[in-house]
């Protein structure tokens, strides 16, 4: 039955407690209901604990209404938020949805639809809808076909697919691939652990969106470069990485490039 499959909305957070409120919104939203919203704070000075307080009050008058886990910790870097909350989920699903973004009313249907059909089957580590602007402009190239049954890493550099995508993982594929914590260092990219996800999964790509995004002026995706300055060994750990798989040689000599150019930092750790 497609209504057991539960979900985890998970949003890692920091300093973002006004964008909350229509994150909220859009989860109220959902025709999809069997799902969880867990939050991990990574340490915000705003009033993210009050928000989110006043937001678990509106729900007593709310003819919807599902759980919302609340979870404070010293700041540390999303890739630690993300793997707090993965310990902390009971969803079967785990969805990544961070503080600035919404997910339109049929989101989580769509990925229950598609997961549904793969649910039994244990190469695939989940499913992968995609991406749009608040205007519906679906962001990157979207898929050359419906459906594509493959692993990101072939998804990505052999058939050429770009932009963001929305992945949807298994929860207990994710507590298999933890994001490695550096000391002192506030950043790792996903990629990295989705790479090594790849490896050895799939995922079932489907042509529709489930995600929408708004990109802030001080978010993670504005400042990547300075952000992988400042976090030089996860950053050329990915890289290093990248440097194996089996992927066309022009995106191995990028992937060198940026390993060589970010390992300078390394002795000025």
């Amino acid at each position: 039955m497609e209504s057991d499959i539960r979900i985890t909305i998970f949003t890692p957070t920091y300093n973002r407690g006004e964008l909350l409120k229509r994150l909220y919104q859009s989860l109220v939203d959902q025709q999809y209901k069997n799902f969880e919203w867990l939050i991990v704070d990574d340490g915000s000075t705003d009033y993210t604990e009050e928000i989110v307080s006043n937001i678990e009050e509106s729900m007593s008058t709310s003819k919807f209404v599902f759980p919302i886990i609340y979870y404070k910790q010293k700041n540390g870097g999303k890739h630690r938020a993300i793997n707090k909350g993965v310990s902390l989920a009971t969803g079967e699903l785990f969805f990544i949805v961070d503080s600035d973004d919404m997910l339109p009313s049929k989101s989580l249907s769509y990925i229950v639809e598609e997961y549904a059909k793969i649910r039994g089957d244990q190469t695939f580590a989940g499913i992968c809808g995609l991406d749009a602007d608040s205007e519906g402009r679906i962001i990157g190239s979207g898929l050359q076909e419906e459906v594509i049954e493959e692993s990101s890493i072939i998804v990505r550099y052999k058939l050429g697919v770009t932009g963001d995508m929305k992945e949807v993982f298994r929860t207990n594929i994710l507590r298999q691939f933890p994001f490695p914590e550096f000391p002192n260092e506030r950043f790792v990219p996903e990629v990295l652990v989705w790479n090594r996800i790849a490896k050895l999964f799939k995922l079932r790509y489907f042509n529709k969106v489930i995600y929408t995004v708004e990109y802030q002026p001080d978010g993670l995706t504005k400042a990547i470069t300075v952000i992988r300055r400042n976090s030089p060994q996860a950053t050329c750990q990915c890289y290093k990485e990248m440097l194996m798989l089996d992927i066309p040689l022009k995106y191995k000599l990028r992937a060198l490039l940026n390993y060589l150019r970010f390992r300078q930092r390394l002795f000025k750790i």
